[in-house]
């Protein structure tokens, strides 16, 4: 096991963390794709309303390589397609049959996965839509098919604190793991399994696998920051990844021969009146996850985690990447005399407030606190960067329209991790600017 010390970042001491326990859902009565929050990709659709489907039937196709397919998380009838501007696909609705059936793929066992064909094994993922599981770095694409990666990084979890934990999704999966390993390393010579904890409990089994420990705050376990800190050759910067659960999702498949449903989602943050694990399934409605809450104006729902998820309304749906749900309160109430209170309480990484010194988990809400202002070259984005970004440099030459000045500063370097937005005190959102003109640098290559 190779120690990866990184030494930026932040500790996240953020209250409502999910607990170890898990509870199983009863079967919801509608399941859902999100095509508008899968990156990068153009949907082509391939049903229309009032259409039957199976479990893994063909939804809809990427028209940028239509070998790679979305397919239905669920048996039953196509009740809704939600456009959003300018035809964009908000979400597809199938609502559910009391008997589901499932679509075939070829399956493949333990023996015949060391001798098929890569490229017959690339085809049967493809078929089935799971290889949008595989991201490419550094745009966190889906992965190119036709392109041999220098390593594929398995992520066994997350510094982030509301993401499901391996300790809960790994549980006597031992043997499927395994053959997950074995399927990866048909896809590539070098597999990295990386974590960021010293062992996982009561699976001392899965420790043996483990061949990088990344050490410091989050986000030490992101591939990219692996991938910046191990990296010996820029051929690396291509690297895929996958995270734990999708490995197994995969797994699952090719054993089977049919399309994987089960997860494993987090349900936390303060307004969560069950902050646990929930065993449930793909594209589950939030409103499922969230049924001992009545949906209300005041709760800010992120689907997806803290920093790098979405905001979305209780009455949406958990999309193809998402694996977590927070409730928070959406703040915009008033604090009296908030202004010279010392705000022991309030997460923040400035010392205006006492709160640095409080070592506690602490409430959280989606407001600014505050307002938009020029930057004061206070160093903070800089202080947390885990690839040692400039980030206001950065910021400040995508402002003159400088890209290439950008891109030496390390754009493309950017883990799109969220911490220089959460630190900045004049509440820049150095996020978004980064990882928006990130994203249009890499469309602009087609």
């Amino acid at each position: 096991m190779i120690l990866v010390p990184v030494k930026k970042g932040y500790a996240l001491h953020i209250a409502g963390k999910p607990s170890q326990e898990v509870e199983t859902l009863k079967k919801p009565d509608s399941v859902a794709l999100l095509p508008e929050k899968i990156p990068f990709i153009k949907p082509r659709l391939k049903i229309k309303v009032g259409d039957k489907v199976n479990i893994g039937s063909i939804i809809f196709e990427d028209k940028r390589n239509p070998d790679i397919k979305f397919v239905s998380p669920g048996g039953g009838e196509i009740t809704d397609i939600h456009f959003g501007p300018r035809r964009t696909i908000k979400k597809i609705v199938v609502k559910l049959d009391h008997e589901e059936t499932f679509e075939n793929f070829s399956a493949i066992d333990e023996t015949q996965i060391q001798i098929v064909e890569k490229s017959e094994l690339i085809k049967t993922i493809m078929s089935a839509g799971l290889w949008p599981l595989f991201r490419q770095l550094p745009f966190r694409d889906i992965a190119d098919p036709n392109f041999i990666p220098p390593a594929i990084i398995v992520s066994l979890n997350s510094i982030e604190p509301f993401h499901p934990s391996p300790n809960i999704y790994l549980k006597e999966k031992a043997e499927l793991f395994n053959f997950g390993i074995s399927i990866l390393k048909r896809l590539s010579d070098a597999v990295i399994i990386s974590t960021s904890s010293k062992n996982f409990s009561d699976l001392d089994t899965f420790n043996s696998y483990v061949t990088h420990l990344c050490k410091g705050p989050y986000p030490a376990d992101d591939p990219g920051v692996l991938v910046y800190h191990i990296k010996t050759d820029p051929a690396q910067n291509k690297s895929w990844f996958i995270n734990g659960q999708d490995m197994l999702l995969l797994a699952s498949l090719l054993k089977t021969g049919k399309y994987p449903i089960e997860r494993t989602v987090t349900v936390g943050g303060v307004l969560a009146p069950e902050k646990k694990h929930f065993l449930t399934r793909a594209g589950v409605p939030l409103s499922h996850l969230t049924q001992w809450h009545p949906i209300d104006e005041k709760t800010s729902y992120i689907v997806g985690g803290i920093f790098r998820g979405y905001a979305d309304t209780g009455d949406s749906y958990v999309g193809f990447y998402e694996t977590s749900l927070l409730m928070f309160p959406r703040g915009k109430e008033k604090e009296f005399f908030g202004f010279i209170r010392p705000g022991f309480n309030r997460p923040s990484r400035s010392r205006a407030f006492l709160s640095y010194f409080n070592p506690s988990n602490l409430p959280m809400d989606a407001t600014y606190h505050g307002e938009e202002r020029a930057c004061v070259n206070c160093g903070y984005c800089t202080d947390v960067c885990p690839v040692d970004i400039l980030p206001q440099f950065t910021y400040k030459s995508i402002l003159a329209d400088e890209i290439e000045e950008a891109l030496a500063h390390g754009l493309l370097d950017c883990v799109e991790c969220g911490l220089c937005s959460y630190v900045c005190p004049s509440k820049i959102e150095l996020f978004d600017v980064l990882k928006n003109t990130k994203r249009a640098y890499y469309l602009e290559q087609f």
